[in-house]
C-alpha cells in the first residue's frame, strides 16, 4: 500500500511564504505525475500545481506567479514553496501522486493545513 505524507503546513501572515513538503513509500519520484491539490472551507477541492516525471510543470492561474513546485532527487520529496500568500490561499493542502501504468491509479496524502492571517 502506497504512502503519501504532506508536511510543512502552519499559519502564516499574509506575505508570508510556507515550503511544503510530500515524500511516499517507496520514493514519490517513481509517479508519472505528483500534484498538489487545495481544499478551503465550504469549497472544492482545486488543483494547484503538478509536475510530471519529465518535468513539465502546470499551476493554477492564481498561483502561478507565487507558488512553485520542485522534486529533489537525493531527499526524494516535491516541494510546493509558496510565497506572497495571501488569506484567499487558506486551506488543506493535499499531495497527490499518479500511477499511468500498468493501470492508471492515485494515491492520496492526508494534507496539510495552510492558513494565511490577515
Amino acid at each position: 500500500q502506497v504512502q503519501v505524507v504532506e508536511s510543512g503546513g502552519g499559519l502564516v501572515q499574509a506575505g508570508g511564504s510556507l515550503k511544503l513538503s510530500c515524500v511516499a513509500s517507496g520514493n514519490i519520484l517513481r509517479f508519472d505525475v505528483v500534484a498538489w491539490h487545495r481544499q478551503a472551507p465550504g469549497k472544492e477541492r482545486e488543483f494547484v500545481a503538478s509536475i510530471s516525471r519529465g518535468g513539465n510543470m502546470n499551476y493554477l492561474d492564481s498561483v502561478k506567479d507565487r507558488f512553485a513546485i520542485s522534486r529533489d532527487g537525493a531527499s526524494m520529496t516535491v516541494y510546493l514553496h509558496m510565497v506572497t500568500l495571501k488569506p484567499e490561499d487558506t486551506a488543506v493542502y493535499y499531495c497527490a501522486a499518479y500511477q499511468a501504468t500498468p493501470t492508471w491509479r492515485t494515491y492520496w496524502g492526508q494534507g496539510t493545513q495552510v492558513t494565511v492571517s490577515s
